[in-house]
């Protein structure tokens, strides 16, 4: 036979439950730190990727954007060096057709030609002063 108190199986019971209730709440809160901890570091990882993200874009417009000034500048340098030929060109006509005006007689018509020439080459020469112009 058995004997036992009754008060003291209440006290067993209502310590049980305790333990229960504090471990639940531990268990509770320990996962809500380590959900609050996961958001957390997936935050400042986002934000850690989104500014790498933009760090390499501006590397690559930057290299981009080199490459184009670089491209722009030897286009510059070439339709400048054309267009000055081009002036001792026109340079040297207007010489030569000068000459030929002092020289010419009404028997021929050689300032012609040279007028002829001088015009082309005026032409061209006002074609690469656009192309220049449109570069800059």
């Amino acid at each position: 036979m058995k004997l036992s108190d009754p008060s003291s199986d209440i006290h067993h019971t209502r310590s049980a439950k305790g333990k229960i209730r504090s471990s639940v709440k531990w268990f509770l809160v320990m996962w809500i730190v380590l959900i609050a901890l996961g958001v957390t570091g997936t935050y400042y990882y986002s934000n850690h990727l989104q500014q790498q993200m933009i760090n390499q874009l501006q590397v690559h417009t930057q290299h981009q954007i080199d490459a184009l000034k670089n491209d722009y500048e030897k286009q510059l340098t070439t339709i400048s060096s054309e267009v000055a030929a081009l002036q001792g060109q026109v340079q040297s006509f207007n010489e030569l057709l000068t000459f030929t005006k002092d020289n010419a007689s009404n028997k021929t018509d050689n300032s012609n030609k040279l007028y002829t020439q001088l015009s082309e080459v005026k032409k061209q020469l006002e074609a690469l002063q656009k192309k220049m112009d449109l570069l800059k």
